[in-house]
């Protein structure tokens, strides 16, 4: 059952798996452990020092003393010569598990990431591996410095706290926790002095005894960008040498540290804590007790200097035991005093809904593109979806879908994509068998998603992200400025986007500015649909759509997390979240290039983006390739002399090879997985690569920001200050934009498509319509009166889409496209009823505007385009009586033909009919005409009537100009004439519009067969 969680500072104590780090608990060695590690040593022995002994012993030297000659080949195989060169195998074998040892014992020492692989090791490295841990766990140095060894064989409770990633749980220094844990600190601070004081008189430093207005401390810096502090780096810089890691280790662990827990492993340090060091230790970052100390509040020095100057640690402890007993009600305090001043608290480094402008009343028109979703009137039934139905849905149409429009953008976008791709490779034949510009309809639930994604799309929301966020690292780059590291972007309900930094950042390039606080930039969205494109990689590539809070939309940049980001809850609702999150990376429109590693699930969402998408059998494999990924960006980025994948996409450095690398896994990784995954993560912020992990348990050791996905369809975080809304991707609304993509692929849809459209018309003098419109060209209406007022071109536009779409149009897709800032359900119908009224009755009185059984609006077929005509006279043509009748071929090519008078739609006003931008129609009606024309060509030149057929092509090219088929169809008619100047002129005119990309090599091939000469032609010219 999904946990109560408030994520506001006034709420109670927060989540569990949330809460500040508690003091780790140590564990004692048992009989067992020391049972273990004397057979590990055993084992050791034989296998190192018994095996050689043996061999030497039992076969001597395997190898022969001399160097062989040819004779040594023809030589019987003997039984001695058998056992000699197994020997040399096993003392391959044995030198290979050798080296395993040694790799694994240095690792283990060291304490410094994971070993590395010995090659072609494999089980043998696993088996020393495990021996060596054993051996290891039972010594006092092993818990310290093995990363990951001490959690060897305990279950995931007991390395709950084990997070190799857990400095940097938190964009910055929660302000409620640092009024709860101030008063530790003094105490806990003071206590280190006190035992640094009483361990002085034992310890000896130069051959003098540390006295304790000597003793230096460093406090534990938080990130800065992407760098994080490590006992490694702080003995490298004020000890001059970082293996001098362990001596700040021993002088410091098991101590308390300011927030309660304590150093159990060196590679475990958190910001905020205390170390003392050594007594040479230099550098201006150290200070000594008890002066003040750069970095810590002014509260917590008054009291570390109070408690030094009377010494009375009874009076310490009772102040600390006071402190933690009453910092939860003073972060209380202080938490309502911040809500009662509103957002705005300028100390709060959790994510926070940025503050907004006022906007307008309730009841008026929300904008649907600056709202983040299709914006309409309460009254239309749209509310939450139920992650625990996973299908709600209102209108017949999947909220799913509705409510995501940056995700409905992305999956509407790359659909249109696919279809064109298959229209072309359809058209030129590039996949056999498959040819027709007729895509096939969707149907049931399929047509459902398409509907929703025609609903709830915000292109115009996608196309201003991407300008702004572009043309901020223009600004930056042209200021020899680096990118801020942004942890998350909010989409304003009132259009305004808002960066939400790791840290400070100094003044943004206009026009952004400030907002509420130095650790937000703001871009208003005025001065967002007023930028220009600029040509630049995507800065920040890893955004992606979480869900809402308070009317703003969340994007969560997941390759700036430092560390793993875990989500928990039930393996459904978790199901919905990564379908989202991986639907929208595969296809947003401010990214130039991402890899999705997908494991444990989406299989299946492949067909989204192909090159995209990468899914991974399991965890293993996972491991193995995110190792070798990070070792290949470290050397790059090193190569390169950039200290992040930041600084490489900004200036002249910009390359591809910055692209992120997302890490999407589903299953919980058991512990030992989840150790190996951290240490990678523990690094991967700079390097681009994000990681998105499931956990069952919501103990995920290693996990920097912990977050719940409920049955309510809330995701949670209450650390980081969140409670959203989620955006998910139910598993039936999966299927059906998979199925759209999949019908869309021109290589994976239906093998036996047809070119019969959806809609045929009666083509004889008896089937003349009521309502005549033409659209192939300027628009006009014939057989009905124009419209007076300002409601004409409503009238005109949606009939316009009424007519392009004869399979029906779902009321909601027709206010989306109409409105697409959103509209009333009252507006909306009243609409409809007036286009009603306008078409009128049939003679039968059966209205021209109707409704079928899914609720969608029709036309009667009394109602037809110029368009409906065009295909119904070719598809006569070519699959009706023209195939028995070439008379009568030749009449309706011509015909169709005729009906082309320009693009469609010619004469549309500017600022409407936005909808066709999500159509096909534009690459459908250019390649029907060049279909057209090439028929009537061919048609014509059987009867060698050449200049016929160069008439027909020549009008088929003022619709389809950039159709190679027309091009070199008119050559072939051209040459048949025998003019050789005109295809000279033909060549030179191609050559010319082929620009730098040259000629089609099929255009290439031709004039070769043509026009042997026409290359030097082509250079005299250029």
């Amino acid at each position: 059952m999904a946990r109560r969680t408030n994520s506001s500072p006034t709420g109670g104590s927060p989540d569990p798996r949330n809460r500040m780090p508690q003091p780790l608990p140590r564990r004692r060695r048992t009989f067992g452990d020391f049972a273990k590690a004397f057979g590990a040593f055993v084992a050791l022995l034989v296998l190192l020092v018994g095996v050689p002994g043996a061999l030497v012993v039992a076969v001597g030297w395997p190898l022969p003393h001399g160097a062989p000659s040819l004779d040594w080949l023809q030589k019987e195989i003997t039984v001695g010569t058998f056992i000699r060169v197994l020997t040399v195998i096993v003392w391959f074998a044995w030198a290979q598990f050798a080296a395993c040892v040694l790799v694994e014992m240095k690792a283990a020492l060291s304490g410094v990431g994971l070993p590395n692989r010995v090659p072609g090791a494999g089980a043998s490295q696993l088996l020393a591996r495990q021996l060596v841990a054993a051996l290891l766990l039972v010594g006092a140095a092993a818990a310290s410095f093995t990363p990951g060894l001490s959690q060897l064989g305990q279950s995931p409770e007991a390395g709950r706290h084990g997070s190799v990633a857990a400095a940097q749980q938190t964009p910055g220094v929660l302000f409620a926790q640092q009024e709860r844990v101030a008063g530790g600190a003094a105490a806990a601070v003071a206590e280190q002095a006190a035992d640094a004081e009483a361990q002085a008189a034992t310890r000896a430093d130069g051959g003098a005894s540390a006295r304790h207005g000597d003793t230096k401390y460093y406090r534990i810096q938080p990130p800065e960008g992407r760098h994080h502090d490590s006992l490694w780096e702080i003995a490298q810089r004020h000890l001059g040498d970082g293996r001098r890691y362990k001596e700040i280790y021993e002088l410091n662990k098991d101590r308390t540290q300011p927030d309660g827990s304590k150093l159990s492993e060196a590679s475990l340090i958190r910001p905020g804590w205390i170390m003392e060091m050594p007594g040479d230790a230099h550098g201006g970052e150290l200070v000594e007790m008890p002066d003040a100390k750069p970095g810590i509040p002014e509260q917590v020095q008054q009291q570390i200097h109070d408690y030094s100057r009377t010494g009375d640690h009874q009076q310490g402890d009772q102040r600390h035991g006071d402190h933690r007993q009453t910092g939860g009600e003073q972060a209380g305090d202080a938490g309502r005093q911040g809500d009662r001043s509103g957002r705005s608290d300028q100390d709060t480094a959790q994510f926070r809904v940025p503050q907004q402008r006022v906007g307008g009343a309730p009841g008026q028109e929300r904008e649907h593109a600056s709202s983040g979703g299709a914006s309409v009137d309460s009254r239309d039934g749209q509310g939450s979806q139920s992650a625990s139905g996973g299908s709600g849905s209102s209108f017949g149409l999947p909220e799913a879908l509705v409510g995501a429009p940056l995700l409905a953008a992305g999956l509407l976008g790359a659909l249109g994509r696919r279809r064109r791709q298959a229209l072309w490779q359809s058209a030129l034949g590039a996949v056999g068998g498959r040819r027709g510009t007729e895509p096939p309809v969707p149907t049931g639930s399929a047509a459902d998603a398409q509907d929703a994604l025609l609903v709830g799309a915000d292109p115009e929301g996608v196309r201003l992200l991407d300008l702004s966020l572009r043309g901020l690292a223009a600004a930056l780059a042209a200021e020899s400025r680096p990118l801020p590291t942004v942890y998350a972007a909010w989409l304003g309900g009132d259009g305004d986007l808002h960066l939400q930094l790791a840290q400070p950042a100094g003044k943004p390039p206009a026009p952004w500015r400030l907002g509420q606080d130095q650790t937000f930039w703001m871009l208003a969205r005025a001065d967002a649909e007023r930028s220009e494109e600029v040509d630049t990689a995507a800065p920040y590539p890893g955004l992606v759509s979480l869900g809402t809070m308070d009317d703003s939309r969340l994007l969560l940049n997941l390759e700036a997390v430092p560390g793993i980001v875990s989500l928990s809850g039930s393996a459904t609702d978790r199901a919905g979240v990564f379908a989202s999150v991986a639907a929208e990376l595969a296809t947003n429109g401010w990214s130039d290039r991402m890899t999705i590693t997908l494991v444990g699930f989406g299989e299946d969402l492949t067909p989204l983006a192909p090159n995209r998408l990468r899914h991974l059998d399991g965890v293993e494999a996972l491991v193995e390739t995110m190792e070798a990924e990070t070792r290949q960006r470290r050397g790059a980025l090193g190569a390169a002399g950039h200290d992040s994948v930041l600084t490489g996409r900004t200036g002249p450095a910009q390359h591809t090879r910055w692209a992120p690398h997302l890490v999407l896994l589903a299953v919980e990784p058991s512990p030992a997985d989840a150790l190996r995954l951290a240490e990678l993560a523990a690094d991967a912020g700079r390097l681009g690569i994000g990681y998105l992990v499931g956990t069952e348990s919501g103990e995920l050791p290693g996990a920097a920001w912990e977050m719940e996905i409920t049955r309510e369809g809330k995701l949670l975080a209450p650390l980081l200050g969140l409670e959203l809304d989620a955006q998910l991707l139910p598993v039936a609304q999966q299927q059906a934009v998979v199925e759209l993509f999949v019908e869309a692929d021109p290589e994976g849809g239906p093998d036996d498509p047809t070119d019969s459209p959806p809609f045929l018309v009666d083509i004889s003098e008896q089937g003349r319509p009521a309502v005549y419109a033409r659209l192939v060209g300027p628009y006009e209406i014939i057989g009905l009166e124009t419209p007076e007022g300002e409601r004409s071109p409503l009238l005109h536009e949606a009939l316009a889409l009424l007519l392009l779409h004869r399979e029906g149009v779902h009321p909601r897709v027709l206010s989306s496209a109409l409105w697409p800032r959103g509209v009333t359900d009252d507006v909306r119908d009243a609409l409809v009823e007036r286009l009603r009224g306008w078409l009128g009755d049939d003679p039968d009185g059966t209205a021209r505007l109707g409704t079928d059984a899914t609720g969608r609006l029709t036309l009667a077929r009394s109602v037809v385009s110029d368009l409906d005509v065009l295909r119904s006279l070719y598809h006569e043509a070519t699959q009706g009586k023209g195939t028995d009748s070439r008379v009568v071929r030749g009449r309706l090519l011509t015909d169709a033909l005729v009906l082309v008078r320009g693009p469609l739609l010619a004469d549309r006003p500017e600022g409407r009919y936005g909808w066709l931008t999500h159509e096909i129609i534009d690459a459908r009606l250019p390649l029907l005409v060049a279909d057209i024309g090439l028929a009537l060509s061919a048609f014509h030149l059987e009867k060698d009537r050449a200049e016929k057929a160069i008439e027909a092509l020549n009008a088929a090219m003022n619709s389809a100009p950039a159709d190679e088929r027309l091009w070199n169809e008119l050559l072939r008619a051209t040459h048949a004439t025998g003019d050789g100047d005109e295809v000279k002129r033909l060549a030179a005119d191609l050559v010319a519009r082929s620009g730098a990309r040259g000629l089609p090599p099929r255009t290439e091939a031709l004039l070769d067969e043509l026009l042997p000469t026409w290359r030097s032609g082509a250079a005299a010219v250029g």
